[in-house]
C-alpha cells in the first residue's frame, strides 16, 4: 500500500482499532511507566509461513507516536521461518507496550491469509489458472485481507459492490431472465465495467454467453457440467469457477477437478479464505 492509500483507507480504521483495545488508557502500562523512556523490541516470527502487513505494523505504533522507529528484514510476501528476526522497533516503552497487540493482530491475520493463498497458489503450478478471493471478508478488514492476498500471490476479484457488475440469481430473477439482466446491466453499467453473470445450469452458460457476458461464473457445476459450459463457451468469455473450492480439491491429484482446471484451461478461481484461515503466528520481545 502506498502513503496515500493508507492515509485515506487504513489510518482510521486503525484508530478505531487502538480506540477499541485503549478506551481510556492503558492501565497497566501507565501502572508501572510514569514517564518516557526509549526501548527496542524484536519482532520474532513463531512459525513457517509468508509476511503480510508490515506496513500496517508499522503504522500503528507511529499513530501512537511519530517518533517511532521501525526496521524490516523482510518485506511483505517473503517466506519466513520460525524463529527469524523480521524487524525491530525503537520507542517509548508505552508506546510499544500499549500498540502491540493491534500490531500483532493485525500481522498475524494478514500472514495466516497469505500463508493460505500462497499455499495454494503452489498447488497451482505453472497453470494459467488464477486464484482469486471473494468479497466476503471481515467486516473493517477488507482492504487488509484483499491486500494479503495479492501478498500471497493471489488475484483480488471486485474490492466492492461499485466496483463492477456481479449478476447473481436474485438479480437474474428481479430482471426475468440472464439475458435481461445482462441487457439492463450494459445499458445502466459504465461502458468500462465488465460484467459477470453467476450460472447454475448449461442453459443459463448458453443464455449468458449469447447475451454478451464478459465473465461467466460457473458456479457449483460437476465436472461433466464444466466441461461442457467450456466448450460452449468457446472462448467468448472469460470462466471462472466458484463453490466450495478449497485446498483439499487441490491436493487430491487424481481428482477430476484439478485436471479440469489444468487441462479445460479454467481462467480464475474463486475462494473464501476466510473460513480456511489459521492466523500466522508473531510475537514481540524485548
Amino acid at each position: 500500500m502506498n502513503n496515500i492509500t493508507m492515509t485515506l483507507q487504513v489510518d482510521h480504521l486503525i484508530m478505531e482499532a487502538l480506540r477499541e483495545d485503549i478506551s481510556s488508557e492503558d492501565v497497566t502500562t501507565n501502572a508501572v511507566m510514569h514517564e518516557a523512556v526509549t526501548g527496542e523490541v524484536d519482532l520474532i516470527c513463531k512459525q513457517d509461513g509468508v509476511i503480510a502487513g508490515l506496513q500496517v505494523f508499522q503504522r500503528v505504533f507511529e499513530l501512537l507516536d511519530k517518533d517511532t522507529k521501525v526496521e524490516f528484514f523482510c518485506k511483505d510476501g517473503d517466506e519466513v521461518k520460525n524463529g527469524q528476526l523480521m524487524g525491530k522497533v525503537t520507542g517509548d516503552i508505552r508506546v510499544l507496550f500499549s500498540g502491540e497487540r493491534v500490531a500483532l493482530n493485525y500481522l498475524q491475520r494478514m500472514s495466516g491469509i497469505a500463508s493460505y493463498t500462497r499455499s495454494v497458489v503452489s498447488l497451482l503450478g505453472e497453470s494459467k489458472t488464477k486464484l482469486l478471493d471473494t468479497r466476503k471478508t471481515t467486516p473493517n478488514m477488507r482492504i487488509f485481507e484483499k491486500y494479503a492476498v495479492r501478498a500471497g500471490g493471489g488475484y483480488n476479484h471486485r474490492y466492492n459492490l461499485s466496483d463492477g457488475v456481479l449478476l447473481k440469481d436474485n438479480h437474474i430473477g428481479a430482471a426475468g431472465s440472464v439475458a435481461k439482466a445482462i441487457q439492463m446491466a450494459k445499458e445502466y453499467a459504465p461502458f468500462v465495467r465488465k460484467i459477470e453473470v453467476e450460472v447454475e445450469n448449461l442453459d443459463m452458460v448458453k443464455e449468458a454467453v449469447e447475451a454478451g457476458a464478459d465473465i461467466i461464473m460457473l458456479d457449483n457445476m460437476s465436472t461433466e457440467e464444466m466441461q461442457e459450459a467450456i466448450r460452449i463457451i468457446d472462448g467468448r468469455a472469460e470462466t471462472e469457477c466458484s463453490g466450495n473450492v478449497t485446498k483439499r480439491e487441490y491436493r487430491q491429484t487424481d481428482c477430476a477437478w484439478c485436471r479440469l482446471y489444468f487441462q479445460q484451461g479454467i481462467d480464475t478461481l474463486c475462494s473464501n479464505f476466510r473460513h480456511f484461515l489459521k492466523a500466522s503466528s508473531c510475537g514481540i520481545i524485548m
